[in-house]
């Protein structure tokens, strides 16, 4: 079995300060950055210990790749035999240095684009980096109307072969127009899926079965959205937790959660690139078709 974990320890600091984003604006103290570090090493040292073959996602409260503990954790794990990808949510702010350490084949992220964060130019300067090295990485942004023309410039200007994913913006109801859809969706051919929270009560999905959340602390839930404790890696026997649950939420409308909704054939679509959001399998995918 390869297992597909979604690791999201006590970090919940960001160097970013998006209006819209949900994620904790915190500033962690130096001891809550050890107690993040340690956990985060327990964790390297029980994937290291195991037999299975893991995929793995770290999706923090805040910006991860900033910090030594969690770049050094990336060049380990890479090169551990049984971790067959380690990738991460990324605002690509940081120094990325660490990335000539890493197992590439091994390695990918998932880059996050905040025109009211940072410029294109040093955006594409960090793509830049990880092109040079042979990363694998896809870039994304929420697609809010206010920053249309910054994401139609830095689809233009990204290589053509990078996937530029668009989270739609779902705070409000009815908040785009068929327009606004028909253009996001040029430069996000898979666009449409992200609008939509999909009905899923009662519908098999394979988190918690052969993806599932982890938390500092051990503790495992399915997924992100379903708070139910399953089980903890640091117990005896957890993998006999893991068995075909069927989603007990109305509704999924999360890239992270719907992926593994068996219904909406994700898997498909992503083949491998399912932990870092690149669509493998569907070639023939025009990114970069948008016009102005």
């Amino acid at each position: 079995m390869n297992y597909k974990v979604l690791y999201r320890g006590p970090l919940s600091s960001c160097n970013y300060s998006c209006d819209y984003c949900p994620f904790a604006k915190t500033k962690n103290t130096r001891d809550e950055l050890l107690d993040d570090a340690n956990k985060l090493g327990r964790f390297v040292d029980w994937i290291g210990d195991r037999s299975e073959n893991f995929e793995l996602l770290f999706t923090p409260w805040g910006e991860a790749m900033i910090r030594r503990h969690y770049q050094d954790a990336f060049k380990v794990l890479s090169h551990f035999k049984n971790v067959k990808k380690v990738c991460a949510q990324t605002n690509l702010s940081g120094n990325l240095e660490w990335v000539n350490e890493v197992e590439v084949e091994s390695t990918a992220l998932w880059c996050t684009y905040h025109p009211s964060q940072t410029s294109e130019e040093k955006f594409l300067k960090q793509c830049g980096i990880l092109l040079k090295r042979g990363i694998s990485f896809s870039v994304g942004t929420v697609g809010l109307k206010d920053d249309f023309a910054s994401i139609l410039s830095l689809r233009k200007a990204l290589s053509k072969d990078v996937y530029l994913w668009v989270n739609a913006y779902k705070r409000k109801s009815n908040y785009y127009s068929q327009s606004d859809i028909d253009f996001l969706t040029q430069i996000d051919p898979l666009f449409k899926t992200n609008t939509i929270r999909h009905k899923s009560l009662g519908e098999s999905c394979r988190a918690g079965m052969s993806s599932f959340s982890v938390d500092g602390d051990g503790r495992v839930q399915r997924c992100h959205f379903i708070k139910d404790k399953i089980g903890n890696i640091y117990e005896d026997a957890f993998f006999e937790n893991l068995t075909n649950r069927l989603c007990t939420n109305a509704t999924c409308g999360c890239h992270i959660g719907y992926v593994h909704l068996d219904r909406l054939q994700q898997y498909e679509i992503y083949g491998d690139g399912v932990m870092e959001r690149i669509p493998r399998v569907f070639l023939d995918l025009e990114f970069g078709s948008a016009d102005a």
